[in-house]
Parts: structure tokens; sequence; C-alpha cells
């Protein structure tokens, strides 16, 4: 998280944050707000904040209004790094939310996480094994590597076999340029949206995608 948000503020939009509040220091709280929210999901997984709002003094807000977005999407894919590094899942999406409030002092940072579940479509991939692989925020790696999201041990799956991505209110399956490729219901593809009850294919491995 650090190193992400460090690298956002070299160059020129690091001029937005000198003599206040940092980036670092925000992704910081909102690490803090997701290690105290820990709970248990009801498959076992640990489950963590994904909606935050950071109240910041006015006179902060208005220092980096114009990098505002971009700080956004920047805290989001830092906090979604953290979790994945630290084992923990999302019932939605991760959102943050930058206020300014006259009542916070220049320099402090008042954060609020809390549990929000998607609006849109959920899924699950059911392996073989019997273990069920809840899909959200971040992009989900198939494939032989071990630090792959989920990893094989079969000569006829790549190394990085294939990734499945949210887009929009569902989920898209790509091939990464496997050798042996990757079917959809014994058919191959490069790119395919997933519907309830798919079929994926990788070497002799089956994968049932759920929706719901």
């Amino acid at each position: 998280m650090e190193r992400r948000l460090e690298r956002f503020v070299e160059g020129t939009v690091g001029r937005f944050f000198r003599g206040g509040v940092r980036p670092v220091e925000i992704g910081h709280r909102i690490a803090r707000e997701m290690a105290d929210s820990r709970s248990v999901g009801v498959k076992g997984q640990p489950v963590v904040a994904n909606h935050f709002v950071v109240r910041l003094a006015t006179s902060d807000l208005e220092r980096f209004a114009e990098v505002k977005d971009s700080l956004v999407r920047e805290l989001c894919d830092a906090a979604r790094d953290h979790a994945r590094e630290e084992g923990w899942t999302f019932m939605g999406p991760v959102q943050v939310e930058i206020e300014g409030d006259d009542a916070v002092r220049g320099g402090a940072i008042h954060v609020r996480g809390r549990m929000k579940e998607a609006d849109g479509g959920v899924g699950v991939l059911h392996l073989p094994t019997g273990q069920q692989v809840v899909l959200g925020e971040y992009t989900v790696t198939m494939g032989r590597l071990s630090d792959c999201t989920i990893s094989f041990d079969d000569p006829n799956i790549s190394r990085e076999h294939a990734a499945i991505r949210p887009d929009g209110d569902g989920f898209v399956l790509t091939d990464n340029g496997s050798t042996n490729g990757t079917l959809v219901n014994g058919t191959p593809i490069t790119a395919h949206r997933l519907v309830d009850g798919d079929r994926i294919d990788l070497g002799a491995t089956s994968i049932e995608f759920r929706a719901g």
C-alpha cells in the first residue's frame, strides 16, 4: 500500500500534497479500518470493510481538489492490494468517498469503514476439490505458478493460464495466450463473459461458474 501511494505522488502530482495530508497516511487509516472490521463470512473466509468515508479539513481537501478522482482510484487499488496480501475478502466493490468537514482540524484524518454488499451480481467458482472461490473486486488468476490466485499441479496448464476480471455487474474470463487454450462449455475462447452454469476447462480441470 505504501509503495503504491508513494509512486502516486511522485512527479507533478506530489505538489498537491506538500505540507498537508499525504495519501499514504489516508491509506494507513483505511488499512486500520479494514483490520478492525474483520469478520467471518458464511463460508469461513475473513471479510473486511469495503466502503470508506474519509473526512478531512476543508482546507486540506481544497489543496488537492484537482487530483481527487485520481486519489480515490489509487486508494481503492491500494485497499484491494492490501486485502489480497492479507487474504481478506470483500462483500462488494471497494468504494472511497472523501469529504471536507469544517469540524476537522488541519492535518487530521477521520475514516469510517463499513461492509456493503454489491449492488450488482456476484459469482462463485466451484472447483473439483469442493473448494469455492468467491469472485469479487480483484482479478482472479489461474495457472501453475504458486502466486496465482488458483494454482494447479498440471503440466497441461500454463504458468499464467487465464484470468477472471470484474466487468460491470459480471465477470469476464480471458485466456492469457496459454499453450493448450481455455475452453468454456467445450469451446475454445480468448475472452468470454461468464453466465450461470458455464463450465471452464483448463488442462484436465473443470471449474463451474455459478452466478447469483
